[in-house]
């Protein structure tokens, strides 16, 4: 039996990481903001509250009904969700004398705790909260301190219902997935049977079940998640799903050629339409990053439209969605701020009049990797780096032509077969070159030059959420640099790009 975990969110930054790690425990959940319970609470074993930035003493604090929820199923209170049953159960939360943030270490332990279980004394947690817990709430049991809150964590007798003032989902908290396990398996009872074997079975029964005999349309980019995506659709319908891999000028040097190559070993239906003179004809003279985005998303759709209409009785359009996407989308506070538009989030014009089919919606990044290779795709495929679906457009600063096209494609693949020839690129989580709107003065033989500046970028991450730059060996990119000034005709300098995400971002526009 699939045991489900419930997450509701508070609008907490960590959110997301709860749910990482209780499925890196093998335990299927999902996150519902705390305002929108699931209306069949009957298919969740278990509940967690999260963080978040309120303070449960003001007035606009999150408050949700947990009548249906507490001494009923097993409850793990996170930072705001402890203080919340404290402060609306009979016990006292007010502001702490001290900020109480960063590491700090579990000084006192209950005996015999099967919460506990398994944590040394001395372990540390990550603590991020401005109010403190001074009393319990009514029929609380104080589980464990440290040195600066007393009341860490508690439990309240009569009910599988347990709190702490620490997030045992963040890095820090040395023993936190301990912690989850403890309270998930030991104490909820829940089985650890979500496995990418486990999905892929299910997966492919339900997308048999929702499709029926209809034909799917799913736009391939060539990337991770659109790849599995359609891999798994072919497992469930096979010649009813239609793939078409769209050209739009820019791509990496030789990728048109070389995914499509790639797509004709693995058994699916795949056409590749260029229309990379179409793309650039509608962004010539256009420089705002914005406005290029748009664009790019309105030829993609009339592109992708003329193609699907050419597919008779095409019912479905299959898309690679994946969880990050739907959490943000369905967030405490709504969509965030637009950092950036996507061109491929936001679903399809009325006028395309196709139904949505979303195989990974619920898997994260990392989860969607090992569904792949349970399937048997290509471990290169799957290993590889994240790339914008607006493509080099991003990446070429100020108005787009075919020439500048072809020096950042000439760059990017010195770059990036640089990486995998040193034993570099697997260390890297995305890489890209980017061309500046800038020339600089150069000297090349006795002659004078006056070309272009090009950026390179290598960031380290788990879900681009964050980024930190890479420290890549000074002889690799001395090496680079050369390779591209000797060997690319319009370039004469190279810049490394030592930004960490925030405060910058890992694309330039």
């Amino acid at each position: 039996m699939q045991h489900n975990i419930l997450i509701l969110d508070f609008g907490s930054q960590y959110t997301q990481l709860i749910a990482r790690r209780v499925r890196e425990l093998n335990i299927y959940c999902e996150i519902h903001p705390f305002n929108k319970l699931p209306e069949n609470l009957s298919d969740f074993k278990a509940v967690i509250l999260s963080g978040s930035p309120f303070s449960v003493r003001s007035e606009d604090a999150p408050h949700p009904d947990l009548s249906e929820i507490r001494g009923k199923k097993p409850l793990l209170a996170v930072c705001y969700g402890a203080q919340y049953l404290a402060h609306f159960d009979g016990g006292n939360v007010a502001p702490s004398n001290i900020r109480e943030y960063g590491r700090a270490h579990l000084s006192y332990m209950k005996d015999e705790e099967l919460f506990l279980e398994g944590i040394p004394s001395g372990s540390q947690v990550w603590m991020s909260h401005s109010d403190t817990i001074k009393e319990l709430p009514t029929n609380g049991v104080l589980l464990a301190s440290t040195a600066d809150v007393t009341n860490a964590a508690y439990r309240i007798e009569g009910e599988e219902t347990y709190a702490i003032q620490f997030h045992p989902e963040v890095y820090h908290s040395t023993h936190g997935k301990q912690l989850l396990e403890n309270f998930l398996v030991k104490i909820a009872g829940v089985s650890q049977s979500w496995t990418p074997d486990n999905f892929v079975e299910m997966t492919v029964a339900s997308l048999k079940e929702q499709v029926g005999s209809e034909k799917v349309v799913l736009g391939l980019s060539g990337g991770v998640d659109s790849t599995v995506a359609a891999v798994l659709l072919n497992e469930a319908i096979g010649d009813q799903l239609y793939c078409i891999f769209v050209n739009n000028g820019l791509l990496r040097k030789n990728e048109f050629e070389n995914v499509l190559h790639q797509y004709e070993g693995m058994g699916l239906n795949v056409k590749g339409v260029d229309a990379s003179a179409r793309f650039l004809e509608a962004l010539a003279g256009v420089e705002d990053p914005e406005q290029k985005r748009k664009i790019i998303g309105r030829v993609f759709i009339e592109v992708f439209d003329d193609e699907s209409h050419l597919i008779e009785d095409a019912k479905w359009l299959g898309q690679g969605t994946i969880y990050p996407d739907v959490i943000e989308s369905i967030s405490v506070n709504g969509p965030s701020a637009t950092i950036k538009s996507h061109h491929n989030v936001g679903g399809l014009p009325d006028f395309m009049k196709l139904k949505i089919v979303e195989p990974l919606r619920m898997l994260f990044k990392d989860e969607v990797r090992r569904v792949g290779a349970t399937l048997g795709i290509d471990p290169e495929l799957l290993g590889r780096h994240p790339f914008p679906g607006p493509g080099l457009a991003i990446r070429i600063l100020g108005d787009i032509t075919p020439e500048k096209v072809r020096i950042t494609q000439e760059v990017d693949a010195i770059f990036i077969n640089g990486l995998k020839e040193h034993g570099l690129y697997d260390k890297v989580w995305q890489a890209g070159a980017i061309l500046l709107p800038v020339n600089s003065v150069g000297v090349m033989g006795d002659e004078r030059t006056y070309e272009k500046c090009v950026a390179l970028r290598a960031v380290e991450s788990t879900d681009g959420m964050t980024a930190d730059w890479v420290h890549l060996p000074y002889e690799f990119l001395q090496k680079i640099s050369n390779e591209i000034i000797n060997r690319v005709k319009g370039v004469n300098r190279v810049v490394y790009d030592i930004s960490s995400k925030p405060p910058a971002t890992i694309e330039w526009e």
